[in-house]
């Protein structure tokens, strides 16, 4: 399964979600080693996540 990520690796201190990828750290730490079930569990999450950074994200 693709990584959402998109090389803007950048925390953003106040959500502590990445504003590239709106992962938190540990999320990104185990996304390598995660079974599908837990990938698709945390791309559930993002779009929620995206939307509460707003402006603060970046694609």
């Amino acid at each position: 399964m693709k990584s959402p990520c998109n090389d803007i690796c950048t925390i953003d201190r106040t959500s502590s979600l990445c504003v590239g990828c709106a992962r938190t750290l540990p999320e990104i730490g185990e996304w390598a080693s995660a079974s599908d079930a837990r990938k698709k569990a945390i791309l559930a999450l993002l779009p929620a996540r995206i939307a509460a950074l707003g402006t603060k994200f970046r694609r």
